[in-house]
């Protein structure tokens, strides 16, 4: 009986310190969570110290020779704190002065006018960011004055001593060569996000990660020795190593805007391509966009290059593909001759013509091409079957999106022969019918050059990493499209244009052999006819005894000159420079003179 009276008292006991523990335990969390919460909360706070974000910039955008085409600099914003600024306005006995009075004196303060003066920003626009700052809040701390300032500036601002005036850091993008290949690099948008160009094709590769450290801080916000510590590293982003020759593109650059203006004409474009590696030197457009301005040209000309996205009729530069199909299937050479009028009519509706009269004339293949007669072509390559041609077309690159995969870009249009009507059965034959965009003239023409071999257009390198290493490395799958000797005999052709063609005295470049076709075209208007814009251009390679560099030049919508002669001295200027600048060696051949005429 003693022995179960002694069990339930021990029990007894045991119950009773485990209820006072747990008491004891709720006590404590009662008083750390309720009654000392907010003190600990501070505590911690302090003890694991201030954060502060460690930016990891966004990576480079370089040219050939390292030249920063797009580079990440500090900036600064300024932010007000309205009720300490405003609190050190006060009366004879040192108390603060009503809100409207004190935001008077706010407005006539000296600094103010000083801070104009540095940043170019009115003072009627600091009184604003208050009065707004004041209507969310009526004691509010937070008004942003100044966004965006560079480091000179900064310093400016700084040295005012304003003591509710703080300045907050941040990366922004900057673009040292202003509209110099600005077409092809893109810019940000307000995230820090590539919007356009390659920007925004390698977003990836550019982009940081940022990183944080702490540190404790004294009451008075100082850091405290030995306390900061990193809590996550910053990642650069990737440096992007392009083709494009910087001052190769701002020599194009002014070139084409000074013969945009000129004519009269709306828009202009010049390319140019180093014909063994398909890589693109320089491409120059005008109105080209200024990243560091976008609103410095009109809202269409911001969002890429044309070259890759600008669909148009090609015209006669067309027709040195159509000539490539016939050598190389054996259809024609150039000897092939056939009595070629100035006009052609065909059942069914069939009609068109040449540029420009002239009488009925017995054309080899060669003089069809240094006269460019729609006519001639079409006419001659009746033979060829319409799948054929198309197979060739299509083999060039037409119809097909290059593999440079820029943003936007446009993958034209080649339908198919079955869809063809029988006036279509000819004008594709002289570029109508059919649409393209430079990037793929470029890049037929490349293949033509090469001696047959297609080599992918390319924009970079690559991008090189924080750790040397490379991606994005572009594949360069070579393919053929036409035989080597086809190659030698249409550039021997081309040759002919430019010795003995109309723009001969202007296609010439001493010392070099040439080879050239002018295009002219229109612009369709949608409903199977033709607009009164054209087009103005010229697709050349040189030397011809060695080809090494691809020019295009091209001019859209020309009021003042609307004949292809117009493009030439572009053309002339453009590969002459780049002869100069690559070192080019002089040809030590005769240029090659085949008969543009049957010998009667």
């Amino acid at each position: 009986m003693k022995a179960k009276k002694s069990t339930r008292r021990r029990t007894s006991i045991v119950l009773l310190v485990v209820l006072a523990l747990m008491a004891s335990l709720v006590y404590k969390l009662f008083d750390i969570q309720v009654v000392h919460a907010s003190a600990l909360t501070a505590q911690a706070a302090e003890r694991r110290g201030t954060a502060v974000t460690l930016y990891g910039a966004r990576g480079d955008i370089v040219g050939d020779d390292g030249t920063v085409l797009a580079g990440s600099v500090l900036r600064y914003d300024f932010i007000a704190s309205p009720v300490n600024a405003l609190s050190a306005y006060t009366d004879t006995e040192d108390k603060p002065l009503p809100h409207d009075q004190a935001m008077e004196k706010f407005a006539a303060d000296p600094v103010l006018a000083k801070l104009s003066k540095i940043t170019g920003k009115p003072v009627s626009s600091f009184v604003t960011a208050f009065t707004d700052a004041f209507k969310a809040n009526a004691k509010s701390q937070y008004a942003p004055l100044v966004a965006n300032v560079d480091v000179p500036t900064f310093d400016k601002i700084q040295a005012l001593k304003i003591p509710w005036l703080t300045a907050v850091s941040h990366p922004a993008r900057t673009y040292p060569d202003g509209a110099v290949g600005g077409n092809i690099v893109g810019y940000v948008n307000s995230s820090g996000l590539g919007a356009e160009g390659l920007e925004q094709q390698y977003q990836q590769c550019l982009e940081g990660e940022n990183g944080e450290e702490t540190y404790q801080a004294s009451r008075d916000g100082v850091a405290l020795p030995g306390s900061t510590k990193v809590t996550k590293e910053a990642k650069q982003g990737g440096t992007l190593q392009t083709t494009l020759d910087p001052d190769l593109t701002w020599f194009l650059n002014q070139n084409v805007a000074s013969t945009t203006k000129s004519l009269g004409a709306q828009f202009g474009q010049a390319t140019v391509v180093d014909i063994k590696t398909g890589e693109i030197k320089a491409a120059a457009q005008y109105p080209s966009v200024d990243p560091n301005n976008i609103d410095s040209v009109p809202a269409a000309y911001r969002s890429t290059a044309m070259m890759f996205s600008n669909m148009y009729e090609p015209g006669s530069v067309f027709k040195a593909l159509t000539a490539a199909a016939m050598v190389d299937t054996g259809y024609a050479t150039p000897a092939s001759h056939i009595m070629t009028p100035d006009h052609f009519s065909g059942p069914n509706g069939v009609s068109f013509g040449d540029a420009e009269y002239h009488p009925t004339e017995d054309m080899t293949l060669t003089g069809i091409l240094m006269n460019s007669s729609n006519v001639g072509i079409a006419t001659l390559s009746a033979n060829m079957s319409d799948q054929t041609r198309y197979e060739y077309y299509k083999k060039f690159g037409i119809g097909t999106k290059t593999a440079v995969d820029f943003p936007a870009q446009s993958s034209g249009q080649l339908s198919k022969p079955s869809q063809w009507d029988d006036q279509t059965k000819y004008t594709t034959t002289f570029g109508q019918g059919v649409s393209a965009t430079q990037a793929q003239m470029l890049q037929a023409y490349q293949a033509l050059a090469n001696g047959g071999v297609m080599v992918p257009l390319s924009l970079v390198k690559g991008c090189k990493q924080a750790d040397g290493t490379m991606t994005d490395v572009p594949k360069k799958t070579q393919t053929r499209v036409i035989k080597e000797s086809t190659s030698k005999t249409v550039l021997d052709m081309m040759e002919s244009v430019v010795q003995q063609g109309s723009n001969a005295p202007v296609l010439k470049i001493p010392g070099y052999r040439i080879a050239a076709k002018t295009g002219t075209a229109q612009e369709p208007d949608g409903h199977g006819g033709y607009q009164s814009n054209f087009y103005i251009s010229v697709m050349g390679v040189a030397p011809v005894d060695n080809p090494q560099y691809l020019v295009s030049v091209n001019i859209g919508f020309p009021a003042n000159h609307r004949m292809s002669d117009a493009a030439a001295p572009l053309f002339h200027t453009v590969m002459s420079q780049v002869l100069k600048t690559y070192r080019v060696s002089p040809s030590n051949s005769a240029p090659t003179m085949l008969p543009p005429y049957y010998p009667n």
